[in-house]
């Protein structure tokens, strides 16, 4: 406990940059699937001219259809686990057509207005 702390107390072995070595941007992480993903969501702004609340409505809408598709598909079996797959499917199809429907309400439809009046 004592040489942590003692380590803590002492200036850095080679200078400033030793610190700073936290802070290097890791070119094969960027490259990674992770790194791509997480620099999409990140730097999204820089995309001015992609609707996100009408993708994010696409997405939802999406989800509900294939979600409707595989819950029906698993409940033709009519097996204990199928059932419940279904009812599951169900509850996550009523969840994403609310997230739509709150989308629609607070992100599109503003907006129609406002083009309108412009």
């Amino acid at each position: 406990m004592l040489g942590a702390l003692d380590r803590r107390d002492r200036p850095p072995e080679e200078g400033a940059a030793a610190g700073l070595q936290g802070f290097a941007v890791d070119k094969t992480f960027l490259s990674s699937l992770k790194g791509i993903l997480l620099e999409t969501e990140l730097y999204y702004q820089r995309f001015d001219r992609l609707n996100w609340p009408c993708l994010d409505f696409l997405r939802c809408i999406s989800a509900i259809i294939i979600f409707l598709v595989v819950s029906f598909a698993a409940v033709t079996s009519r097996d204990g686990a199928a059932i419940a797959a279904f009812v599951f499917g169900i509850i996550l199809v009523s969840v994403f057509a609310y997230d739509a429907f709150k989308i629609y309400r607070t992100e599109i439809v503003p907006r129609a207005t406002q083009g309108d009046q412009q």
